[in-house]
């Protein structure tokens, strides 16, 4: 399968290239990779959301046209309706499949069951802890009785023990005998958790446009422990595969981009880019991106996404997997707060949705767009990511840099004070 999106400029562009995914009966299947490989993507193609450029889908080897009837997916935000308890936002599901109301009710109880919700059936999602809500997600998925489960993410929301726990009662529901459930297609950037579940590993190469970089098959014995040596050999082999694809050996030359192209912002925080900038100054200019991660604590495909977004912004290079504080980063670490939000502020103009949102407001009379302007432009320019998560950190990145701020009062985004000035002069 080839997926392209068209640019507001009517070029495609070309997300996906000759990606072939086969989940088989019986198996778990991960994809694995970086923001912006187009794990999601996949995964909507072979639930029918999205039809691919190129190539077809097929279903028990019959062409797919529109919704695969065998899937249900659990998705990476609980997406429950707050007005509902957690009974009536499992039921929902099954009345739209026209079930006879006794069947309905049998398959709501049997599913908040199976995730341990019995006694919450009254409450609603306020009264929910996160990882309460992804089970009434997994219980929703689960009572229309799928023969394969997608699962985009959905332990990204909740704290690292409720992860854990989720993780090893999805592979139970998965493994008892009386289910209807066959298959798991997961999308993860989680190379543990993704050790711990799958079958087959797809990993995906970053770039546009995203193949296939390597398929591991994990032939580990269940259940698996992560401290077994065998376990963190395939971590760290995972580690090598994706760090060869996103961290280069060798700094590559400059690229052309493509007219109207725009990079995938990594969903990270200012604060984490000027904390990666800051280790490697006390650690001498210098440092193994698997260090990096184990003295931040934070999952490896977290660092690695900080560690693009200062690339990025031009203050570290990335050979192997070593991460080097580049001059400009050092700079930076060295600069008073005003000099840093100077160069932050420089460095955000030569990334082009930065420079295109700023061109905008500087054009307009009153220096401000809507927020829902931002949001489409986003929609529209990167069709492949996460809207809304694009532009916290977007609004994240420019209000650190006195770029351009957002006020949540008035849902308007606007110049920062300094740069209204620059443009009113």
């Amino acid at each position: 399968m080839s997926q392209d999106f068209t640019l507001p400029n009517g070029q495609q562009l070309r997300v996906l290239e000759h990606v072939s995914v086969t989940v088989g009966a019986g198996e778990v299947v991960a994809l694995l990779g970086p923001s912006g490989s187009g794990k999601s993507t996949i995964l909507r193609m072979l639930a029918g959301l999205i039809t691919p450029t190129h190539g077809e889908v097929f279903y028990h080897g019959q062409p797919l046209h529109g919704l695969n009837p065998g899937v249900a997916i659990v998705f990476q935000s609980f997406a429950l309706y707050p007005w509902m308890t957690v009974t009536e936002n499992v039921r929902v599901v099954l009345e739209v499949l026209r079930l006879p109301p006794q069947e309905i009710a049998e398959r709501t109880e049997r599913g908040i069951t199976r995730v341990g919700l019995g006694g919450f059936e009254r409450a609603y999602p306020r009264e929910l802890s996160g990882g309460m809500k992804q089970r009434v997600g997994m219980a929703r998925a689960l009572a229309v009785e799928p023969e394969i489960l997608f699962m985009d993410e959905p332990f990204s929301q909740v704290d690292a023990l409720t992860a854990e726990t989720l993780r090893a009662e999805v592979l139970d529901i998965w493994s008892a005998k009386e289910r209807s459930l066959s298959s798991i297609l997961m999308v993860s950037h989680d190379i543990k958790e993704v050790v711990f579940m799958a079958d087959r590993i797809i990993v995906l190469g970053g770039a546009h446009p995203a193949q296939v970089r390597k398929v591991v098959q994990n032939d580990l014995p269940r259940p698996r422990d992560y401290r077994a040596p065998e376990c963190l050999e395939l971590v760290d082999r995972l580690h090598d595969i994706i760090t060869g694809s996103e961290l280069p050996d060798v700094p590559a030359s400059p690229v052309p981009r493509e007219p109207g192209f725009l990079e995938p912002i990594p969903p990270v925080t200012a604060v984490e880019i000027i904390g990666l900038l800051e280790l490697l100054e006390t650690r001498g200019g210098k440092e193994d991106v698997f260090r990096i991660a184990a003295a931040a604590n934070k999952e490896f495909g977290h660092i690695i996404a900080v560690v693009k977004a200062a690339e990025m912004l031009n203050f570290v290079d990335t050979p192997k997997s070593t991460v080097i504080l580049e001059p400009l980063g050092k700079r930076f670490v060295q600069a008073s707060a005003e000099d840093r939000k100077a160069i932050w502020r420089d460095q955000l103009l030569t990334l082009s949705l930065f420079k295109e949102i700023h061109d905008v407001l500087r054009r307009q009379r009153k220096h401000r767009v809507d927020r829902d302007f931002v949001l489409e432009t986003i929609v529209i320019r990167l069709p492949q990511e996460n809207y809304e998560r694009v532009f916290q950190t977007l609004v994240g990145w420019a209000t650190f840099g006195d770029l351009f701020v957002y006020d949540e009062a008035k849902d308007i985004v606007a110049l920062a004070g300094a740069e209204r000035h620059q443009s009113s002069t």
